[in-house]
């Protein structure tokens, strides 16, 4: 079985987040779904991404023609399958267009619905992932010291993403983040997303951000396409315009442009194949 470990959210090998993608047999039947026996067995799918060790690792087929969706896929973390990811949805996209095994808009059916990824002339893809809802919370004690730093603002994004959105004073603050991983898991079902307005947007970034999932095996996610459904709604209110660029500022580090419409929010990104190999396992 061929494998991939693909870099997105950059134009450049070695930054942004990797994700494994690996394409599995074509469904057997026209009932198959995200959540469908035609995937292979649970325990094989999360042995194959803890093998891999990146953040997520995405299997996809293909489904049959005349349905609602394309191709089927499902992400695990190397300990758990998550709900939705977004770099590897624009690395399977990417895999998808420049292997000829899909052309146009893809359609994915996932545990959050049907997700289209669209490719452009200039190898960009756009995701269209549901806009995350955001509910303000008081800052729950004990967070400052978890993260490190001192909250402006605090909202929840809601069962689907389940992470807290947290606000500090600006993107140095971001940048220099050293949080306690253990004491962060508390707050949250998946982890928090530390955010400050970009210092000079004149560097080709409005917003600065960085992910902290630890309750998913992830200390720090490197781009989290997820976290823009958030942060897109968040900055967007906030600076006045629906096409915003945010930076996450991880090591690798990777930009995600957004655009905001109503509940749908569009993220896009480029994308690098750095290993294409054989799975023999």
């Amino acid at each position: 079985m061929r494998i991939r470990i693909v870099d997105a959210f950059t134009d450049r090998p070695f930054a942004g987040n990797p994700a494994g993608v690996l394409l599995l047999d074509p469904a057997p039947s026209s009932t198959s779904s995200a959540s469908s026996p035609s995937f292979p067995d649970d325990a094989w799918l999360q042995n194959v991404a803890l093998e891999f060790n990146h953040a997520e690792t995405a299997f996809t087929h293909r489904l049959p023609r005349g349905g609602e969706a394309d191709w089927a896929l499902r992400w695990f973390t190397p300990v758990t399958e998550v709900a939705m990811c977004g770099h590897a949805t624009l690395a399977t996209a990417h895999v998808l267009h420049t292997t000829g095994a899909h052309e146009g808009p893809v359609r994915f059916a996932t545990l959050s619905g049907v997700l289209i990824a669209t490719p452009h002339e200039d190898g960009s893809i756009t995701l269209d992932f549901p806009t995350a809802p955001l509910t303000p919370v008081e800052i729950p004690e004990g967070v400052a010291e978890a993260l490190g730093a001192e909250p402006l603002a605090v909202f929840d994004t809601g069962p689907n993403i389940g992470d807290l959105v947290i606000e500090v004073a600006d993107e140095k603050t971001v940048r220099g983040l050293a949080p306690d991983h253990k004491a962060l898991g508390r707050y949250s079902a998946r982890g928090i997303i530390a955010t400050a307005r970009a210092e000079d947007p004149a560097q080709g970034y409005d917003f600065v951000s960085r992910c902290f999932f630890p309750n998913v095996g992830i200390d720090e996610d490197p781009v989290t396409g997820s976290a823009h459904t958030a942060l897109a709604p968040y900055w967007s209110e906030r600076l006045g315009r629906s096409d915003l660029t945010g930076l996450q500022a991880s090591a690798r580090s990777g930009l995600v442009r957004t655009e905001l419409r109503g509940d749908r929010t569009l993220l896009t990104g480029r994308s690098v194949t750095v290993i294409d190999g054989e799975l023999l396992a």
